[in-house]
């Protein structure tokens, strides 16, 4: 067909409008294809899971489970889709200090070096007491280890078992924080009262939260631990009603503090903790704000800041034992924890969701999600 001149300026509209369409339909289809989305929980089976945005540019998950006597871990380049590296500490490794019972590791890079500091049942044990938990350090060259114990021994004895290290570097100095186990420590409070009124339990047992420091090379601590969170004593604390479902629901004697979590945000150390049973449906998760490393901590306001969602329709229980992360670019914060829903029954598994802090200070986290979301 011969195109003429008065055809012409139409004809080179239309291209270039038809030409237009379809550059912006292409960069829609790459930034749908960059935009990564997940959906809770993750394809993991962990307890107390731990990620460590290590300077490889990758994550590292590690948690409780996922094999026998030691620790496994997965990677990922997105946070979304997760490799199984394996197991990376076995506890069965010669001269280990450790029997049984390895929970909660948590992975630091440092100086090239990663270092993983976890509970497990101590080999020393001449009273034959049931909970003999102690904490100890690995290393590796690499975060998917090996993991060599640096001791033969604990990193330190307190007296009573002791769970969920967790470590923070500030001002030049390394701390420690810790969970003592409920485990024979029997607390008199008004929540113990009311329990022996109602004819519920005799005594309520409880776990709390202790800070002290360590050596730089994490082999010996520093002074004395001091006491840093607890569950609340009295009936009025605002406080009281989240932390001691476990209790006033029937569920069992104990009140937890444990699972801490501390890191520093503009001046402020903000520490997160699990209350309730680990097992049960109440588990729960809160934070405190101090100016110290050693406290005084003061409880939020707005705890708990996760918990169950079934009162909102959904089947999310059990949420707790978490920590806090950040994104490559530093923009965002997540924390990541683990839960249980009715498809996986009694099995824990792992949620990622975004948290934030405003400019007032208030930490608030978006979950427990269950449906698609972007990263």
């Amino acid at each position: 067909m011969k195109i003429t001149m008065s055809y012409l300026p139409l004809l080179l509209f239309t291209l270039l409008l038809t030409g237009c369409h379809s550059v912006g339909k292409k960069k829609t289809e790459k930034k749908s294809e960059e935009t990564a989305t997940y959906t809770n929980p993750l394809p993991v089976a962990f307890g107390d899971p731990y990620i460590l945005s290590a300077s490889n540019g990758k994550y590292y998950m590690y948690g409780t489970g996922g094999v026998k006597n030691g620790f496994a871990a997965y990677s990922s380049d997105n946070l979304v889709d997760w490799q199984f590296e394996g197991k990376v500490y076995d506890g069965a490794q010669p001269g280990s200090w450790t029997l049984k019972n390895y929970w909660a590791p948590e992975v630091y890079e440092i100086n090239g070096q990663y270092y993983m500091f976890f509970s497990a049942d101590w080999r020393v044990n001449p009273n034959n007491e049931l909970e003999n938990f102690r904490i100890g350090v690995a290393v590796s060259e690499s975060p998917t280890g090996p993991f060599l114990e640096v001791s033969d021994e604990p990193l330190f004895d307190p007296g009573y078992p002791i769970i969920d290290a967790n470590m923070l570097q500030h001002g030049g100095k390394t701390y420690l924080y810790y969970s003592r186990c409920c485990y024979k420590h029997p607390v008199e409070s008004e929540v113990a009262d009311w329990a022996r009124t109602k004819g519920l339990f005799d005594e309520i047992e409880e776990s709390w939260v202790y800070g002290v420091e360590i050596s730089d090379d994490f082999t010996t601590v520093v002074g004395e631990p001091l006491l840093l969170l607890q569950p609340p004593s009295v009936m009025d604390d605002p406080q009281t009603e989240w932390e001691s479902r476990s209790v006033t629901s029937g569920e069992v004697n104990r009140r937890w503090t444990e699972g801490s979590f501390a890191f520093e945000h503009e001046g402020r150390i903000y520490m997160m903790y699990s209350a309730n049973f680990f097992g049960g449906q109440n588990y729960a998760v809160g934070y405190a704000v101090g100016d110290d490393p050693l406290g005084p901590f003061i409880k939020a306001e707005n705890n708990p800041v996760l918990e169950k969602n079934t009162a909102q329709g959904g089947d999310v229980t059990g949420t707790g034992h978490n920590m806090m992360f950040r994104s490559k670019d530093g923009e965002k914060m997540y924390t990541v924890y683990h839960g249980r829903t009715k498809e996986s029954g009694d099995e824990r598994v792992v949620f990622i969701d975004e948290m934030r802090i405003d400019g007032s200070g208030v930490l608030t986290v978006d979950g427990p999600s269950t449906s698609e979301k972007e990263l």
